[in-house]
């Protein structure tokens, strides 16, 4: 059956830290164009291939790439709790496919996800819980990395498995572009910071509300232009969205990870959620992007991005 794909940012200010507003209508309008497009392929399962911000994820046990075989979301910045729809035994056959193909994955059967899969299920269907859903958890955050060409072959060997089901499966890549949001690293984190990422899951309401509240604070200072943060690079965004317009995937292969940040901030390793949903919907032969949008939204920490693409002549 056929694959298609759609791969959009995500921003938990959306709603919360307004820009203005006629880039809140572009954006809108870039999504219901996504969302007609889901509509019209009407999927029979949604494989996200998503990242975590340390909501799920710990450095108790960091995988480079996970599968979920159930998943729950933890519901932060307003998002739904509770379970997903995961489709177990779909899940279980793609990892053994992965694995098979020679690409390390880990199994969950107990995932937990935050904003990085939820926002997108919501901005497309609706509500979290509307279709089908096999989450692929990519790290993007956790240092060490391995080199962003990884996630290419992850995802060829998660579209060569879709590929041969009897099922129309759409592909969602969920994170990037540039952006540098105060997420904290390791390796400069106090102890008390490190132990929440060492081990930080279940954290009690007023620790998450002060959590986020420290990223509202961030966007505004941000937007105002008198943040450390990195700033957005819209030129790397925009050859970013030619590098998956072109097909030519394998251009990721020469980036490093210390270029990456360089030039678009610590958290443009999400575009490997993108490298990968591109990568298995190549997977099935040449591909033309239907829709492609961009912004620099500051007040979002993100250049923000919405693309659509299915395989030619389909």
């Amino acid at each position: 059956m056929p694959l298609a794909l759609c791969t959009t940012s995500h921003s938990p200010l959306m709603g919360r830290n307004q820009p203005a507003a006629d880039v809140v209508a572009r954006v809108e309008t870039a999504l219901g164009s996504a969302r007609a497009f889901a509509r019209a392929f009407d999927p029979e399962l949604v494989i996200i291939f998503g990242p975590d911000h340390y909501n799920g994820f710990f450095y108790d046990m960091m995988p480079p790439f996970c599968i979920g075989a159930a998943a729950t979301s933890v519901g932060d910045y307003g998002l739904p709790p509770g379970p997903l729809p995961v489709d177990g035994d779909a899940a279980r056959l793609l990892a053994r496919a992965v694995l098979d193909a020679g690409v390390d994955v880990a199994q969950s059967e107990r995932m937990h996800v935050d904003h990085g899969f939820c926002q997108p299920l919501q901005l497309l269907f609706g509500a979290i819980d509307a279709v089908p859903v096999v989450p692929v958890f990519i790290n993007c955050v956790a240092e060490p990395l391995g080199p962003a060409g990884r996630a290419r072959r992850l995802g060829a060997a998660v579209g060569r498995a879709a590929t041969a089901w009897d099922r129309r499966v759409l592909l969602v890549g969920s994170g990037g572009l540039s952006h540098d949001p105060p997420v904290p690293r390791l390796a400069e984190a106090p102890p008390e910071v490190a132990a929440g990422l060492i081990a930080g899951r279940n954290p009690t309401p007023e620790a998450r509300a002060a959590r986020e509240s420290r990223v509202m604070a961030a966007a505004a200072t941000f937007a105002e232009g008198t943040s450390g943060l990195a700033p957005l690079n819209p030129d790397w965004d925009t050859e970013f969205l030619q590098i998956v317009s072109s097909g030519e995937l394998e251009r990721v292969d020469a980036w490093t990870n210390e270029w990456c940040v360089e030039q678009a901030g610590h958290s443009s390793h999400e575009v490997r959620t993108w490298i990968a949903a591109y990568a298995a919907l190549a997977a099935q032969g040449p591909y033309t992007v239907e829709t492609s949008f961009y912004e620099a939204i500051p007040e979002w920490i993100a250049g923000f991005g919405i693309t659509t693409a299915r395989r030619e002549n389909t």
